[in-house]
């Protein structure tokens, strides 16, 4: 079980209640295909991305960029138990989708890079270690179905 402190709790409250999801969702996923070009292998339903801006235009990486940040709102509700929310999301991306785990890190980056570019100076470095610790819980819980 992952202890969390009191401001620990609230960095990651505060930052959750400045992300606007519609914005912060997608450009998280595009910024993961781009610079990760392989993670794209699990997106090719999504029809065109070839490049850039196909990437950053296509409607399906934008709705579903929302989603999984979305997807975050079930650890910031329940951070005492993460890893029992996200035990059924693990195995489908584990059993279904074959989703490499490495790539439950490499997001997670991506979204961090996002909300740092965003949130400026406001993103101290003891919130950025707030959000870390956080994110790295959410991978560690997804990932759990690999191990």
């Amino acid at each position: 079980m992952v202890e969390w402190t009191e401001e620990e709790r609230s960095f990651i409250q505060e930052i959750f209640s400045k992300i606007k999801y519609e914005d912060v969702g997608p450009k998280s996923l595009c910024r993961a295909l781009i610079v990760y070009p392989w993670t794209q292998r699990y997106f090719a339903h999504f029809g065109n991305l070839y490049n850039e801006d196909a990437i950053m235009g296509n409607p399906e990486v934008a709705r579903h960029g929302a989603v999984v940040l979305h997807g975050l709102d079930a650890a910031v509700k329940n951070m005492d138990n993460i890893k029992s929310n996200y035990a059924e999301l693990g195995e489908l991306h584990s059993e279904k989708l074959h989703v490499d785990p490495d790539n439950f890190k490499l997001m997670a980056d991506c979204i961090t890079v996002v909300i740092a570019t965003q949130m400026r100076a406001s993103f101290t470095p003891a919130m950025q270690a707030a959000w870390y610790k956080f994110l790295s819980v959410v991978v560690s819980a997804l990932s759990r179905q690999y191990h």
